[in-house]
C-alpha cells in the first residue's frame, strides 16, 4: 500500500494492535518504490488440531485469545473471542487478501507429526482472516487498525515521512489527522480537497485523504 502527500513527499504506514506476545493486527507499509507491500502482523496458532472441523480453524469456525497462541474453540464456548472470516492455504504475500473488515491475521505453521498414520493430523501452512466476536473492531472503517487500509479509516503524523492508522473518534493514543474518503480509479478523479493518495488495490485503488 502506498501513500503520497501533494506536496508532502511519499508516506509509510504501519498498524499494530499487540496483545501479550501476540501480533492481533496486519500492517500496511507506504512506500515511495510504486508498489505496495501487505505484510500483516503475525500471531502464533495452535500447532495442534482440535477436533472441532476437518480444517484447523477453517472458515466460520473460532479462536480463543492467548498470551502466546491461539487455540481453536467451539464458538459457543465462553473462550470464544474472534471468528475465522476467510481461511487461505500458503503465504499471505502469495494468496488472496482478506476482507475489508478483518480485524487481524493469524498465520499458522506447517505442522506434519511424525506419528501421524492417515495424515488426518497435518496442518499445512495458511492464514486466517479473524473478526472478533465483540467491538470493538479495529479493521471497520476508522477503527484505528485491521489489516487492510479502507475508506472511512484516519492516520496521523508519525514522524519524517510516515503516517499510521488512528480511531476516527479520538479515542485512540493519538488523534487522527486525515480520513481517507473515497476510493476512486485514478488520482485525477480524487476532489480538490484531497491532500493524500493512499494506493488501496481492488478496482478502484486510489484512496482520496483530506485533513480532519
Amino acid at each position: 500500500m502506498r501513500a503520497s502527500g501533494s506536496g508532502r513527499g511519499s508516506i509509510g504506514a504501519v498498524c499494530a494492535l499487540v496483545l501479550a506476545l501476540a501480533v492481533l493486527c496486519g500492517c500496511q507499509r507506504w512506500t515511495n518504490s510504486g508498489s505496495a507491500q501487505d505484510t500483516p502482523g503475525t500471531a502464533a496458532a495452535s500447532k495442534r488440531p482440535s477436533g472441532y472441523g476437518a480444517e484447523f480453524l477453517a472458515r466460520d469456525e473460532c479462536s480463543s485469545f492467548g498470551t502466546t497462541s491461539f487455540t481453536e474453540v467451539p464458538c459457543s464456548s465462553e473462550r470464544a473471542a474472534a471468528r475465522v472470516v476467510a481461511r487461505y492455504d500458503g503465504k499471505v504475500a502469495d494468496g488472496p487478501s482478506c476482507p475489508a473488515t478483518t480485524d487481524f491475521v493469524l498465520h499458522i505453521s506447517e505442522t506434519r507429526p511424525s506419528s501421524d498414520e492417515d495424515g488426518d493430523g497435518a496442518i499445512p501452512q495458511g492464514y486466517a482472516c479473524m473478526r472478533k466476536l465483540e467491538p470493538p473492531h479495529p479493521g471497520d472503517p476508522g477503527g484505528g487498525g485491521g489489516p487492510r487500509t479502507v475508506v472511512g479509516d484516519c492516520v496521523y503524523g508519525a514522524g519524517t515521512g510516515q503516517v499510521r492508522e488512528t480511531a476516527c473518534d479520538g479515542k485512540g493514543k493519538n488523534p487522527p489527522e486525515y480520513k481517507v474518503t473515497s476510493a476512486v480509479t485514478t488520482r485525477a478523479k480524487c476532489p480538490a480537497s484531497t491532500e493524500l493518495y493512499v494506493q488501496l488495490g481492488g478496482d478502484r485503488p486510489v484512496g482520496c485523504a483530506r485533513p480532519v
